[in-house]
């Protein structure tokens, strides 16, 4: 399980994470959301002691990381693919991995194997792996101690379709057989696809968090009209803000009644006015991070 309780960082007088708080409970994959500079890889860096917190604090299964007694035995962590020793092989690395955790040196071939490194990608030098290569070897880093939690920031980068695919399988197999998992990633539909739960982060701020069937049930509403700059002057004189969704209409963080009557009183007309939970994690990503850079977060 996976704790954090109010934890801020700032640097100067900028605020790159604001009182975050959440949980991650076994048996769940919880997709960790945000557009770039949201203050995602901060907060996990805090949570893996990389990062000292100015506020707050984080813990793994009660403790925090420091005080984990031969951590890589209880969490798997993965947050940069290339911090790598580039001069040795793949199966010198978990080796190496290996003899610091206390772990037999053969699990390192077992843990090459069940990422998809053959015994020929085994002895290459990993200067020489693709970045898909290394998200693979760092994905058997973090599995190599049978750990109870893993801690995954953006570990789909550069992996083709197939990778992508095995990846969510083996999230999910190791979820449901009682892990812990903490996924960051721009992958919405991936996300969407392996999550049981979403924390969504916007300028260092915790802006939704929940069951992911519920937060995509309560999306806001979509909207469309005939003239479209004029329901975005209706909607900026009611107050509410909406944000254009990749389709055309545009999202608004409100009940259709109040959209509707902001439409209506400006003699707007609607031609489309319903729930935008059925658009998916990418529609109500867009509506909650509405002023962030989200272009690029987007996939």
């Amino acid at each position: 399980m996976i704790a954090v309780e109010h934890l801020s960082k700032r640097y100067g007088r900028h605020p790159a994470v604001d009182d975050v708080s959440f949980t991650c409970e076994p048996g769940t994959v919880t997709g960790f959301l945000g557009p770039n500079g949201a203050g995602k890889s901060t907060t996990m860096r805090m949570i893996c002691g990389l990062t000292r917190p100015t506020a707050g604090h984080a813990t793994i299964s009660g403790v925090p990381y420091q005080r984990l007694g031969n951590p890589g035995r209880h969490v798997g962590v993965l947050l940069d693919a290339s911090a790598q020793h580039a001069g040795r092989t793949g199966r010198e690395v978990l080796s190496v991995a290996a003899l610091t955790m206390g772990v037999d040196r053969s699990e390192a071939g077992r843990a090459l194997g069940r990422v998809g490194l053959n015994a020929a990608a085994a002895k290459r030098r990993v200067r020489a792996y693709s970045l898909g290569m290394r998200q693979r070897l760092g994905l058997a880093h973090a599995l190599l101690g049978d750990p109870s939690v893993l801690i995954l920031d953006e570990p789909a980068n550069g992996l083709d379709p197939e990778g992508i695919f095995w990846m969510r399988g083996l999230l999910r197999d190791f979820a449901d057989k009682g892990g812990t998992v903490l996924l960051s990633s721009h992958l919405l539909r991936e996300v969407e696809a392996v999550a049981d739960r979403l924390v969504v982060i916007g300028a260092g701020r915790v802006v939704a968090q929940g069951d992911k069937d519920e937060l995509l049930a309560t999306s806001g509403t979509l909207v469309r009209a005939l003239d479209p700059e004029a329901l975005d002057a209706a909607l900026r004189r009611a107050g509410l803000a909406g944000t254009r969704a990749t389709d055309g209409g545009v999202i608004v963080q409100a009940g259709a009644e109040s959209v509707g009557r902001a439409a209506a009183a400006a003699g707007v007309v609607l031609l489309e006015l319903r729930p935008a939970g059925s658009g998916g994690l990418e529609q109500m990503f867009l509506s909650l991070t509405a002023g962030e850079s989200v272009q690029e977060a987007v996939r």
